[in-house]
C-alpha cells in the first residue's frame, strides 16, 4: 500500500491538492492500493499500524505562515523515525527542509523562503495574496543531476519535470545529500544519507505524455520501496 499525506488545508485537502487524482494515478501506475490522509493524522504510530510500503507527501497552495506549527509535530516525528521510503513533493520537500533544519518544538512560527524577488520589468505571476513581487517557477523545466542515485535509473544527466512554486529549501539539511539542481532553485532534489527519504522541489507526479520523466522517477521510487517489481 502507498500512503499519500496531504499538506493542504484540513477542510479542503481532497479538493485542492488532487489527493483523489493522485490515488487513481498511483494505483494505475503501480497496481497497489493508495490511502490518502491529512498531515494532522500522520504519525509514527499511525504508520506502524497501517504498514505502508511507501509514503508520498504532497505540496500545497498556501503560505507557510498559515500553518499552526503544532499541527506539524506528528508528521515531523514520522519523518525522523520512519524507515518507510518517503517522497516529499514541492511543499512536501520544503516540509523535509523545515523538519530537519530546525527543532519544530522550539519554533513559534514558520515563514516563506522565497526563490527571489522579481527583476525590474519582470512580470508578476505569483500568488498575489501572500507573495507579491516574487518570482514563481511555473511550467516544465530541465533539472540537472549532480550526484548519481538509483532514483535516476533510465534518465540522463538532465530530465524535464513540472514546477509550481515560489518558495524553496535554502539550506541542505544535516544528514542529507544534494542530488539535483535547476535553473532557479539549487536544491531541486535531496535524499537522506542513511535511508530512502527523498525531497523533490518539482512535481514528478504531474508527468504528461510529452514530458514523462516524472513517471520514470516515481516508478524508480516505488520499485525501490518494493511497491513495484524491478
Amino acid at each position: 500500500m502507498i500512503l499519500v499525506i496531504s499538506m493542504a488545508p484540513f477542510d479542503a485537502y481532497d479538493r485542492n491538492d488532487g489527493s483523489t487524482g493522485l490515488k487513481r494515478k498511483f494505483e494505475r501506475l503501480t497496481g497497489a492500493p493508495v490511502l490518502s490522509i491529512h498531515h494532522r493524522e500522520a504519525s509514527p504510530h499511525y504508520v506502524d499500524r497501517i504498514r505502508p510500503r511507501a509514503i508520498f507527501i504532497t505540496g500545497f497552495g498556501q503560505s507557510w505562515t498559515t500553518f499552526n506549527v503544532r499541527d506539524l509535530y506528528a508528521v515531523s516525528d514520522l519523518l525522523h523515525a520512519t524507515e518507510v521510503p518517503v517522497w516529499g513533493s514541492c511543499g512536501g520537500h520544503q516540509l523535509i527542509g523545515v523538519c530537519f533544519n530546525r527543532d519544530l518544538r522550539r519554533t513559534r512560527r514558520l515563514r516563506d523562503e522565497a526563490l527571489r524577488k522579481l527583476a525590474p520589468g519582470e512580470p508578476d505571476r505569483g500568488p498575489i495574496a501572500y507573495a507579491p513581487g516574487h518570482y514563481v517557477a511555473s511550467g516544465y523545466f530541465d533539472i540537472e543531476v549532480v550526484k548519481d542515485d538509483p532514483i535516476f535509473a533510465g534518465l540522463g544527466r538532465r530530465f524535464r519535470v513540472h514546477e509550481g512554486h515560489f518558495c524553496e529549501v535554502k539550506k541542505l539539511p544535516p544528514g542529507f545529500v544534494h542530488l539535483a539542481t535547476g535553473p532557479d532553485c539549487r536544491l531541486e532534489m535531496i535524499r537522506h544519507r542513511d535511508k530512502p527519504l527523498y525531497g523533490a522541489q518539482f512535481h514528478a507526479e504531474n508527468w504528461v505524455d510529452a514530458y514523462p520523466d516524472g513517471r520514470t522517477l516515481l516508478t524508480n521510487f516505488f520499485r525501490l520501496a518494493g511497491v513495484m517489481q524491478p
